[in-house]
């Protein structure tokens, strides 16, 4: 960062007024201007990291001509959680910056939820010395919920701890608005410690009263509007809207009616969830951008929502536009999808899509992180105990679920998987202190015929999940994750088919993020030909059928959880 001293002041003033020679000239560009949103010819001079001057420059020690490609501020996800990218923060960091995305808001929620405030640790200092910024929210809700079982449990004063680190700049999304509303001291504890920092939301479809309290705490943005009626009651009541564009949950085309004039000073982009496949055959911001741009929107109008709308929002000082005095964040590209040159702070770090530094090691802390009690034949028997059972019903792409009432497949007095009616065995294992807890139910929509897979990436609390057509390949499913330290595994006829390691929390990997996505790739490939699953991505499918806040039915390690009553439910009805 720029050292603003008297010395340094005086040579960047030298070089603006063409007196002295900058590092760094970008000649013959088309200069996105997200202040105006206008486009104009020119060069952009830059020294010591900083844009020291934007028009016509002559001279720098190094003269780049862009030749009449574009010249961006470089992108800002608003609200993303690393480990969904299955990369740990430095080949996250790769796979990121040739895509334009060079500062990322994190919560890191997810390890939260394995290893408490040691993962919190784990990714700031990970995240340290790498050529992209890095802020953290600190986790609002760990655990998530009453009904699972997680590795960590954060309350106010173990948040506390981490204020004083420089990244860290706010509290992420409280997605505990019942609680909040209903003045949980707890939630209360941690909205008032961070009364004077950013505060992000997460509170679909609140409105009237309920939202005037929610946000009178003091909450500030939301990412997780449905419609575009909901979106627009909370910016006419003051709060930013991030639009997502992740993996899973696309809203931004569902949105795109509230940006107009009026409102799109107070629109960001996130992703919140994107997954190494869509990263390495979509994109990131860059992909967000490109849409609206493809449903009529202007290039300066698209990157303003990636770029200085959320330095804005969290204060960030010079950063997010090309203008004297801003942080030499910059992209050069003709097309938004294929990044030419990023430059973080006047240093070139990618080119053609490829990153070009290097990332320190990081410390094997969070591995070993799977303890599982020992399984027998009888772990996943469930007895049968009437006539009509509760069976999770799958919407398609799509975490929503439904209760869905079927007659029981009984075989010597157990309840089985029914691979005709497409009602398979579903297990959640509980994996952090070995207490040998399990929930047993039964879901309908994976299609599956044969075998089973298993998965530590289970949402929030991260205890294993597993589906099979059979007992006997679903303990050896679980057997194997504990085996390779987390990750995701394929099996059947008392046979590993394949799996992905990821040893950090059973959410991450240090392989690089096209690695990942091959793997995952041939996963999918290997269960629906093999396994004969046909839902379109099912371990991501299976990795939110644990998270009991969203409707109806979920299974976590205590049961069955009817979320619309928010209780546990008995299987047999």
């Amino acid at each position: 960062m720029f050292d603003y001293n008297v010395n340094k002041l005086r040579e960047l003033i030298d070089v603006a007024l063409g007196k002295a020679e900058g590092d760094l000239l970008l000649k013959n560009g088309r200069i996105v201007n997200v202040f105006d949103e206008s486009i104009e010819d020119g060069d952009v001079l830059v020294h010591n990291g900083m844009i020291a001057g934007v028009g016509r420059y002559d001279k720098a020690k190094n003269v780049v001509d862009v030749k009449g490609a574009y010249i961006s501020p470089a992108f800002i996800d608003s609200h993303l959680h690393i480990e969904s990218t299955m990369c740990v923060p430095t080949e996250f960091t790769k796979a990121l910056v040739p895509l334009g995305t060079l500062t990322a808001v994190v919560d890191p929620h997810e390890i939260a939820n394995i290893a408490g405030g040691n993962g919190i640790r784990f990714m700031i200092e990970s995240s340290k010395g790498l050529p992209m910024d890095i802020f953290f929210m600190l986790p609002s809700c760990v655990p998530a919920g009453p009904f699972e079982m997680s590795g960590g449990n954060l309350k106010a004063e173990d948040l506390k701890i981490f204020m004083g680190d420089p990244s860290v700049i706010g509290l992420a999304e409280m997605m505990n608005y019942p609680g909040l509303l209903e003045g949980d001291r707890d939630v209360l504890a941690k909205v008032s410690l961070f009364h004077d920092r950013v505060m992000d939301g997460h509170s679909p479809d609140l409105s009237g009263n309920e939202l005037n309290a929610y946000l009178a705490t003091g909450i500030m943005a939301d990412h997780e509007c449905i419609t575009p009626e909901e979106a627009m009651e909370k910016l006419k009541k003051g709060m930013w809207i991030m639009i997502r564009e992740g993996s899973l949950t696309r809203d931004l085309l569902r949105l795109l009616p509230i940006i107009n004039h009026n409102t799109v000073h107070r629109i960001l982009l996130c992703t919140d969830d994107k997954h190494p496949e869509d990263l390495v055959h979509e994109g990131h911001i860059n992909y967000a951008v490109h849409l609206l741009i493809k449903n009529g929107f202007s290039l300066p109008t698209a990157i303003r929502l990636a770029t200085i709308n959320p330095s804005m929002f969290f204060g960030f000082k010079h950063k997010g536009g090309i203008a004297p005095g801003y942080v030499a964040d910059i992209l050069v590209f003709k097309d938004v999808l294929k990044i030419e040159r990023v430059y973080k702070e006047g240093v070139l770090v990618a080119e053609d899509g490829k990153a070009i530094f290097d990332t320190p090691d990081i410390d094997d802390s969070l591995k070993d992180t799977i303890h599982v009690a020992p399984l027998n034949r009888d772990s996943f028997k469930v007895m049968a105990r009437g006539n009509l059972m509760r069976v999770i019903g799958l919407h398609a792409d799509s975490i929503i679920t439904d209760e869905i009432l079927a007659r029981p497949n009984v075989v010597n007095g157990y309840a089985e998987s029914d691979v005709e009616r497409d009602i398979i065995k579903i297990a959640v294992v509980e994996r952090h202190e070995a207490t040998g807890k399990i929930g047993i139910g039964f879901i309908n929509g994976l299609g599956m015929k044969k075998g089973a897979f298993a998965t530590t990436i289970s949402h929030d609390s991260h205890n294993i999940i597993v589906a099979g057509e059979n007992d006997e390949d679903m303990i050896l499913a679980v057997d194997e994750l504990k085996r390779i330290g987390g990750g995701i595994v394929v099996a059947m006829d008392g046979k590993i088919l394949a799996s992905l390691a990821l040893p950090y929390g059973g959410l991450m990997t240090d392989r690089s993020v096209v690695e990942i996505s091959d793997i995952l790739m041939r996963l999918h490939e290997i269960v629906k030909n093999n396994n004969g699953v046909t839902i379109s991505d099912p371990f991501m499918t299976l990795s939110f059928i644990s998270l009991a806040v969203c409707p109806a039915l979920k299974l976590t390690v205590n049961g069955l959880v009817d979320v619309n009553k928010f209780k546990l439910v008995d299987l047999f009805k």
